[in-house]
């Protein structure tokens, strides 16, 4: 058995410029962040301060914080010094979601490269420079050759690998059992996560009960495929989520459910918007939600008390809904 090892995950050992690359902030200091790439096994690299919000800076520790890993853009490489500048500002919404896509598949196929290496005792550069890196040649992306490995247990696959480099030494039987014994078990397909990010409010006298009627309708579009959850965040802000394999069909669901509460709070003289239509969200945007959740929860209890008046906790009160009780399930 050998030990614990590790490896970059693609044959260049550095990025490229504008690549758009994921990292993990390390530290914090005056001139910027000090971050690891993680696909380029964690070599250090820093986010100038200039480079982290297009928006004047009044505390850098609301912009990045330590342990959060974040989308970057490449600005400089100095491969002889180990230098590489990065960018948060300049990395677009799009290129954010292709990033994480891609950082995504790769963790998944780094995690059954290492977890092959470790228990067959093979060097895990070796495997990947005979087996995952020609892959992302070959097909784009290791995790899409993987996938077709599950298909036939890898027969044309090896095939064409050994087409193109010639016998592979390191694929033992033993290697080339504990691969397909880690895709089969590891990429299965994982639910997608849908929301949709909705303002509702109602100031009718009983207006409490019209919303917590109108997230009864919503959750009542719910389906054994795409069960529909409804949260408060903070007054007037909801989100609406589904899980489910099939996006398009979540998606489906999810706008039928905000219109189903909208029908119904507008039936009560209340109003609904839509501030984010339904989408598909990843882990990040999760985490972001919560932390703001936090936030928000932080700044109440700051306030607590402090507001006296009849009128006043009308005004703020008015759809601040128990979402523990049962018709709010948790996001």
């Amino acid at each position: 058995m050998s030990v614990h090892q590790d490896s970059r995950m693609y044959e260049a050992k550095y990025p490229e410029v504008d690549d758009v690359v994921m990292v993990q902030v390390k530290s914090i200091a005056e001139m910027g962040a000090y971050v690891s790439l993680l696909e380029y096994n964690g070599i250090e690299g820093m986010i100038l301060l200039s480079e982290l919000s297009r928006r004047r800076i009044r505390s850098i520790t609301k912009l990045i914080k330590v342990g959060r890993q974040e989308p970057v853009m490449v600005l400089r490489v100095d491969k002889d010094k180990g230098y590489i500048d990065l960018s948060k500002r300049r990395v677009s919404p799009e290129d954010i979601q292709q990033c994480e896509d891609r950082f995504n598949k790769s963790k998944m196929v780094h995690s059954i490269m290492r977890h092959v290496a470790e228990t067959t005792g093979e060097n895990l550069e070796d495997l990947y420079k005979q087996i995952a890196w020609p892959l992302y040649k070959l097909y784009g992306h290791a995790f899409e050759a993987f996938k077709l490995m599950v298909a036939d247990d890898g027969a044309a696959l090896v095939k064409r690998l050994e087409e193109e480099r010639g016998p592979l030494t390191v694929l033992t039987p033993e290697v080339h059992e504990a691969l397909l014994k880690n895709i089969k078990r590891r990429m299965t397909p994982q639910p997608v996560k849908i929301r949709a990010d909705v303002e509702l409010t109602c100031f009718a006298y009983d207006g409490v009960e019209r919303i917590r009627d109108a997230m009864r309708a919503a959750q009542a579009c719910s389906s054994e495929e795409c069960p529909v959850r409804m949260k408060l965040v903070a007054p007037p802000l909801y989100v609406l989520t589904t899980a489910t394999l099939d996006k398009a069909k979540g998606v489906e669901v999810l706008n039928a459910a905000c219109e189903a509460c909208q029908k119904s709070i507008e039936g009560a003289k209340g109003k609904m918007a839509v501030k984010e239509a339904a989408r598909a969200v990843s882990e990040r945007d999760d985490r972001l939600l919560a932390e703001k959740m936090e936030a928000l929860e932080a700044a109440n209890r700051e306030v607590d008390g402090d507001i006296d008046s009849d009128d006043e906790e009308e005004d703020t009160g008015m759809g601040d809904i128990n979402v523990d009780a049962p018709l709010t399930m948790e996001v």
